[in-house]
């Protein structure tokens, strides 16, 4: 923003300040928190939830028993032998890992530590943001943990639909090998009418993603099924004794095939990020009753199948189905892996609206393509880059094979750093004591360190690129929230108190309408009505000095929005409070303002705005490299009057010039 810093700038320490009573957990029992008022849910609404949590929460890990198997057998890295000590300690790991994994992190632990309601590793950061005290260098370096989390999630939301898509396209190659040359440009076509219809929103195209998730789960479990009964031996898979003898077989490759097992797991940060969705029970409800049902039963099916045709490991998901239901089985499984693919980028999407708020990005363009959800949102700029990413990543890699080499190492590395963050959670929020914090925590965060070493083998083979785009975007919001500071920093120079300045008005001209000054600092004077009073001599009636913040929590109610002070008669000081999922709307809150002696015209405002002119300099605070990225990012920033949805035609810009 410009001069005002108004609204961004610092906005969670401001937010830290006005909100640190509200983010604490209640002590030992916080964790029977129910986001959303799950508690007042019928039977009927709960069931209805999990039905649309199917279609949304569920799509990526639902939609990996069409590679996951496969590439524990076929990895390049560690090709194994298709027999019956491998095949049922494949099984057994498949099934310890969803138990541990989902069930147990997920769904019993992590997702009670929501903040307000919300989930996602950004929300979780927001819970362990640094206090000004001697654990703040801790914390700190946690939270720069979560936004490398939160970045490396970005190069998920890439490979995600590119590996989901082109695996179910994949399927036309069952049907004759006449399709192998139409696969890629099939693929392609599929991710561009995706990537395209973004702008219209998922509202109307939702209703139909949970009965057609649950229709391709009902056909996971009946495949499955259909082969487990030749062979119900399968299921005595489940002993984890089936695990150790498979290490014990092929030790060296069985510890890489961790690398591709992990991959039935993928989709379990989907369940954490979008809880503030529907909530815990109704996602909860469906894991159970329907998708790891499912799973298991489509998994020992796939083993079951394997044990009487080892030679069909290369397509042992397709070729499980009667010939005559290949065509509908591959439309299906197309169908499922959108809907998987479109959960990610409507992740995505939300992940950035949560990052801007928290100053971690950038101002940018983002549209709300629901009058009744908040959460339906569109970023035309992360839309088109994740559709280049997404096409250049089918073409480069070409298979879904290949393209599993890239796929689990970013997953692996932000459920590790989830477990981190957890477990202050554990001890700061939950008051827990420090042993039994890790007496939960160790043993999952072993698991996820197994499953991170097997991955690194995948970085030469396209593991890198994940990694890149999250090195890539965590410098990047590390230096956005580093220049941000230091551009605050310069401001606050030269600032003087706004009753000192006040008390030299007396010979000012008052003139109708309303001013609003967005500026940050509360006691303080814009530089913009300094400015005005200095060069045009006037001040308007109603003035407003407006301070933004975005709190540690989600959303923050409109009855406890707005705080006003009055400062002098006509002047008043306002702080308006936003969550961080919250759309910042200031002309709709400050419409809603009552105050005694304020009269506020909706009708006749003008808005005062600061703009400031970055440039790199020899100021202190960053390296050249990352003030010419700042200078560079500051220049792409959306402009603060749109994202503050202020009205065109009725904003004043001051501008000033910052070295950093």
């Amino acid at each position: 923003m410009g001069s005002d810093k108004s609204a961004d700038i610092d906005s969670v320490e401001g937010a830290r300040r006005n909100a640190e009573a509200a983010s604490h957990q209640p002590t030992n029992n916080s964790h029977n928190h129910e986001p959303h008022g799950e508690h007042s849910h019928t039977k009927a609404g709960t069931a209805a939830l999990a039905l649309g949590a199917l279609g949304v929460v569920y799509g990526d890990i639902g939609t990996s028993p069409l590679y996951s198997f496969k590439e524990a057998f076929t990895e390049k890295s560690h090709t194994m032998t298709v027999d019956t000590i491998n095949v049922y300690g494949i099984c057994s790991l498949a099934f310890w890992a969803l138990v541990i994994i989902i069930s147990v992190k997920y769904l019993l632990l992590v997702m009670r530590a929501d903040n307000k309601g919300e989930g996602g590793i950004l929300a979780l950061t927001a819970l362990v943001m640094p206090k000004r005290s001697r654990n703040a260098t801790k914390a700190g370096l946690l939270v720069s943990l979560g936004v490398f989390g939160t970045a490396l999630l970005y190069g998920d939301g890439i490979i995600t639909p590119a590996i989901s898509v082109l695996s179910a396209v994949e399927g036309l190659e069952e049907v004759s090998p006449s399709f192998a040359s139409w696969v890629l440009p099939i693929a392609i076509v599929i991710l561009l009418g995706l990537f395209m219809v973004q702008s219209r929103g998922t509202g109307t195209v939702g209703k139909v993603f949970g009965p057609i998730m649950m229709v391709w789960f009902a056909t996971l479990a009946l495949l499955g099924l259909s082969k487990i009964i030749p062979e119900p031996g399968i299921i005595s898979s489940v002993n984890p004794i089936y695990a150790i003898r498979y290490f014990t077989h092929e030790s060296g490759k069985a510890f890489l095939s961790l690398g591709s097992i992990f991959l039935v797991v993928t989709g379990g940060e989907a369940l954490y990020a979008d809880m503030g969705h529907f909530g815990r029970r109704p996602i909860t409800l469906g894991w159970y009753a329907m998708v790891l049902p499912s799973l298991l039963l489509n998994y020992w099916g796939q083993g079951a199948f394997l044990l009487a045709h080892p030679e069909d490991i290369e397509s042992v998901f397709f070729r499980m189905a009667p010939e005559q239901l290949l065509i509908p089985l591959v439309l299906l499984a197309t169908c499922a892996t959108v809907i998987a693919s479109q959960a990610l980028i409507s992740g995505v999407f939300s992940l950035t609206a949560q990052a801007v708020q928290l100053d971690y990005l950038p101002r940018i363009q983002i549209r709300h393509t629901s009058q009744s959800h908040s959460g339906q949102i569109y970023v035309p700029l992360v839309n088109w880059g994740l559709m280049i990413a997404c096409i250049g990543l089918v073409v480069g890699f070409r298979t879904s094979s290949n393209l599993a080499a890239a796929y689990g190492i970013a997953v692996t590395m932000t459920m590790a750093i989830t477990t981190l963050i957890f477990f202050r959670v554990l001890t700061d929020r939950w008051n827990w004591s420090r042993f039994r914090a890790f007496a939960i925590c160790t043993p999952l965060f072993i698991i996820e360190l197994g499953f991170l070493g097997a991955n690194v083998v995948k970085i030469p083979h396209g593991g890198w690129f994940a990694l890149a785009v999250g090195i890539i975007l965590m410098v990047q919001m590390q230096t956005w929230r580093r220049g941000r500071m230091l551009v605050a920093d310069r401001i606050h120079r030269g600032e003087r108190p706004i009753e000192e300045v006040l008390d030299e008005t007396e010979d000012v001209k008052r003139v109708s309408g309303t001013a609003v000054f967005l500026f940050k600092d509360l006691g303080k004077a814009p530089p913009a009505l300094v400015n005005n009073l200095k060069h045009n001599k006037v001040l308007h009636k109603c003035t407003l000095i407006v301070a933004i913040d975005t709190a540690e929590e989600p959303r923050v109610a409109p009855s406890d929005r707005a705080h006003i002070t009055k400062v002098a008669p006509g002047v008043f000081q306002v702080q308006l409070t936003f969550g961080f999922m919250d759309e910042p709307d200031v002309p709709v809150a400050l419409s809603t303002l009552s105050h005694f002696g304020l009269e506020y015209d909706a009708d006749d405002v003008t808005y005062f705005l600061g703009h400031e002119s970055i440039v790199a300099g020899k100021a202190p605070g960053m390296n050249p490299l990352q003030e010419h990225l700042f200078v560079w990012l500051n220049r792409g920033a959306d402009s603060a009057g749109r994202f503050f949805n202020l009205p065109t035609d009725r904003v004043f810009e001051v501008g000033s010039r910052v070295e950093i």
